[in-house]
């Protein structure tokens, strides 16, 4: 993908920099990490710092001081997840027009509509914006997956119209790709009739969304499939929220998928839990070390409380590079001192950047 910001190769695992950063990490070390892109929050930076603070900075990309591509998801799902959190003080308001919401922060009332999510977007100045969507839970009634999914279809027209008339651009002149999302949540039907339906619109590339996506594999596999047939080929396919553990990226990349992102890297990271294991020969499977749970190794276990070893050995990362060893980072985690955070986020999200790479490596063998 080619973007203002640079070249982008697919596939590729997407940091997700929710509040205009990695979590524990500064601009320079997801630079040294590899990560050609990450992923800013539209709804969060729409209410903190707000959208006068980012566009006087002259956008995210200044603001950050980031200059590689960003993609910003649309603000549906906070909206829909954090509403949903807090449904019993009526917190969200879905009406055909857009969402109406109150801020988790101090209260103040809001309304996203399709235009409006595309004019934070050109605010923020990211590279790939999103449209809005329903994202539909996944215990939703057919009946009201059929309801939502027609609401977001007429939403993604909403938005690819005022994206074109906006001449397709920031609010800083350079060229914003647009990306439509299929719903529907596990009824077959309905997400074919939305692959359908999104991709008779000309977006730069097509997402997949929902509840289900990233969280649940084996579904999340069920539906690439239903939808592989429907896809354009010449477009990238992004699978939202996807990247938990290693073996769930190689299984989407096996389904035709380019784009992931996932929080769970530097989630991990901080709890203790760092990934370890290689890409076997064919690129088909994470190989694990087989005494480490799903790949990971929990630095607090006592048996690291001596291990003069890197977290893995041959790790490309600045942490594994500089000789950080288990035993230091679990003194680090054990006493909650600051630079463990740091260390073990380079490390996962490096892991997971690499990973990336290794399966490019294996598609172009």
């Amino acid at each position: 993908m080619i973007t203002p910001h640079g070249e982008v190769e697919t596939p590729m695992f997407m940091p997700v920099g929710t509040q205009a950063t990695v979590k524990a990490l500064d601009t320079r070390d997801i630079v040294e990490s590899s990560a050609q892109i990450i992923l800013a929050n539209t709804y969060h930076l729409y209410l903190r710092p707000g959208m006068e603070v980012l566009e006087r900075a002259g956008g995210i990309h200044h603001f950050m001081k980031w200059q590689k591509p960003i993609l910003t998801d649309s603000g549906g799902f906070q909206v829909f997840s954090l509403g949903k959190q807090i449904e019993e003080q009526n917190m969200t308001k879905i009406t055909e027009e857009g969402v109406h919401f109150i801020s988790y922060l101090d209260g103040t009332k809001h309304f996203f509509s399709p235009e409006k999510a595309i004019e934070v977007q050109r605010q923020i100045g990211a590279d790939i914006i999103m449209a809005f969507d329903e994202c539909t839970p996944d215990a939703a009634t057919a009946a009201y997956a059929q309801e939502a999914l027609d609401r977001t279809h007429r939403w993604a027209r909403q938005c690819y119209e005022y994206w074109e008339s906006q001449q397709r651009q920031s609010s800083y002149g350079s060229y914003q790709a647009l990306f439509g999302i299929i719903q529907g949540a596990q009824h077959q039907d309905l997400r074919r009739h939305s692959a359908q339906v999104i991709t008779q619109l000309d977006f730069d590339g097509i997402a997949v969304g929902g509840e289900t996506v990233g969280y649940n594999m084996p579904v999340t596999i069920e539906i690439m499939e239903w939808l592989r047939d429907l896809l354009p080929e010449h477009k990238p396919r992004y699978l939202m929220g996807l990247g938990l553990n290693p073996q769930d990226i190689i299984d989407a990349v096996i389904n035709g998928v380019d784009i992931f992102d996932c929080v769970a890297p530097t989630r991990l990271a901080r709890n203790g839990a760092l990934y370890s294991g290689t890409l076997n020969t064919e690129g088909e499977k994470w190989v694990l070390d087989s005494s480490f749970d799903k790949g990971r190794l929990n630095i607090g276990n006592s048996q690291f409380a001596e291990d003069q070893r890197v977290i893995q050995p041959g790790c490309d990362c600045t942490t594994c590079k500089y000789g950080y060893s288990r035993s230091y980072l679990r003194h680090l985690y054990k006493t909650q001192e600051l630079a463990y955070y740091r260390l073990a986020s380079i490390h996962n999200v490096r892991f997971m950047v690499r990973l990336s790479e290794a399966l490019r490596q294996a598609i172009l063998a």
